[in-house]
């Protein structure tokens, strides 16, 4: 146990964070940096390395929590890091993007403010990065086997990832122009900067990971020509079909999805455009959704110039407690600030756009909506409620529906989808085509960054295990798995 009485003389303290008025003006990382050196080591004494450790079953990965929590109150952080390594991949990623469920499944968190984990995990990483400590793994031999992997996102780079490591001779497909899948294009700079994914691809590049970008698969390179081509497939092509809001005026010019407004910001820090495409500079912006991808659109919009920020949420607002139906250590539901919405914007719960107004040009100009409450379990208009708001931006951000069925992938391997629209898979990740295997948000459905990459490892397994015949490849979750589903 690091400190038997850490949890009693610590409270809990986060990364601080940087000004609003200064990072509005530009987009590196939000937290100051070097903030949690000081803190560290007395917030992981907190940890009380319960008998039960539910952190444990909090976290998809299964994480070691404890353990590496009584490493970095020691101060060793090469031990710390290995501990870390062990069962995460890319804790880096996690470290700043999971909303930290493992968090919600403290004990401590029953009475008292929870363990920062999430913090803990991330500067255990980063001082792991900074000593040099974090080295290419390259195989000892190779198998002669082959394998293929489609998306580069937090699943495809697991897989890929554990799959070398095991001997395997893997190449890795992404259709756009760098590797990364929505980390890469999905998630602001403000939240992670890139720097840490290109160093991770540098490492996998070492190890002997093979990256093919600008590459469709079912539309550059049929899936046919694919399977000829390597003993194994491991699809991790996400679930990208964005949900649409099909009302009048949807057609009207400004009107996007957030997957088509995001990348191109990222795109700019890439230096691919000098302004993007589209941008919110000195535009009234609406963000349709209220999750992290709304959020992430509200923060976009703030350092773009935005004249204004409305998010919109059809629900309504969470509480600030748990409710008593997710109880303690399930993840709650809980109202949540982010770093964007500290920087301004307002935030309306209980509407429902009902239609987009445009100008003679055919841009957007006003959003109509109208507030909601249930009635009969059912979200019902409430007359009278009825108004419009300013709108020369919408951003839709309402979640995915499923993987993209455009380009033939699905139809081209001839594989099963299951009730939900997903790629059907059995217990080792194996879809209905042998040696076809599928994991993360293709086959689970939209979902967190830390169960991306448990289902990246645990599909690896089951690859390796179907190319040899055995694995020692660990598998943190079968498919089944929905406990504590967030």
């Amino acid at each position: 146990m690091a400190d038997p009485k850490g949890f009693l003389n610590h409270g809990r303290e986060v990364a601080r964070t940087r000004p609003v008025t200064e990072r509005v003006q530009d987009w590196n990382e939000v937290y100051v940096p070097g903030s949690l050196l000081p803190i560290i080591s007395k917030q992981a004494s907190r940890c009380m390395d319960c008998g039960i450790p539910f952190c444990h079953n909090g976290c998809p990965l299964g994480n070691l929590i404890p353990e590496w929590n009584d490493f970095a109150y020691r101060e060793d952080w090469t031990a710390a890091s290995e501990r870390l390594h062990a069962t995460n991949n890319f804790p880096e990623f996690t470290g700043r993007l999971c909303p930290a469920p493992c968090e919600s499944a403290c004990v401590l968190g029953i009475n008292q403010p929870a363990v920062t984990i999430k913090n803990v995990e991330v500067s255990i990483i980063d001082k792991a990065w900074d000593a040099g400590t974090v080295a290419a793994q390259a195989p000892e031999r190779l198998s002669g086997k082959t394998v293929a992997v489609i998306g580069s996102g937090p699943a495809g780079l697991a897989a890929a990832q554990q799959l070398t490591r095991a001997g395997h001779t893997v190449a890795v497909y992404e259709r756009a122009d760098r590797v990364g899948g929505l980390l890469r294009y999905g998630i602001p700079e403000f939240k992670m900067e890139k720097r840490h994914i290109n160093r991770r691809i540098e490492q996998m590049r070492a190890e002997g990971t093979r990256f093919r970008t600008g590459v469709e698969i079912g539309v550059d390179l049929k899936a046919t020509d694919l399977r000829k081509r390597y003993d194994a497939v491991v699809i991790a092509a996400g679930a990208t079909t964005a949900r649409d809001l099909p009302v009048p005026g949807r057609e009207l010019n400004g009107v996007h999805q957030a997957m088509e407004y995001l990348p191109l910001s990222n795109k700019v820090q890439e230096g691919d455009y000098v302004v993007s495409p589209i941008s919110a500079e000195g535009k009234h912006v609406v963000v349709i959704g209220g999750g992290d991808t709304g959020a992430d659109c509200v923060g976009t919009a703030h350092r773009q110039g935005a004249a204004s920020v409305t998010q919109l949420e059809i629900m309504p607002r969470p509480g600030e407690d748990r409710a008593s139906h997710q109880p303690w250590p399930t993840f709650p539901m809980l109202y949540k600030v982010t770093s964007a919405h500290e920087e301004g914007g307002e935030r309306v719960y209980s509407v429902s756009t009902t239609h987009f107004e445009g100008d003679e040009d055919g841009n957007v100009q006003w959003l109509h909506l109208t507030e909601v409450e249930f009635i009969d379990g059912k979200l019902t208009p409430k007359p009278g409620t009825e108004r419009r708001i300013p709108a020369q931006l919408v951003t839709l951000a309402m979640g995915f529906t499923g993987t993209d069925r455009a380009n033939g992938l699905v139809e081209q391997f001839g594989l099963d989808l299951d009730e939900r629209g997903n790629v059907a898979r059995d217990a080792e990740f194996q879809t209905n085509v042998p040696g076809v295997f599928v994991a993360g948000d293709a086959g689970r459905g939209q979902s967190l960054i830390v169960w991306a990459i448990a289902e990246g490892r645990s599909a690896a397994k089951g690859v390796d295990r179907f190319l040899t015949g055995a694995s020692d490849l660990p598998a943190p979750i079968r498919p089944t798995d929905r406990s504590l589903m967030v």
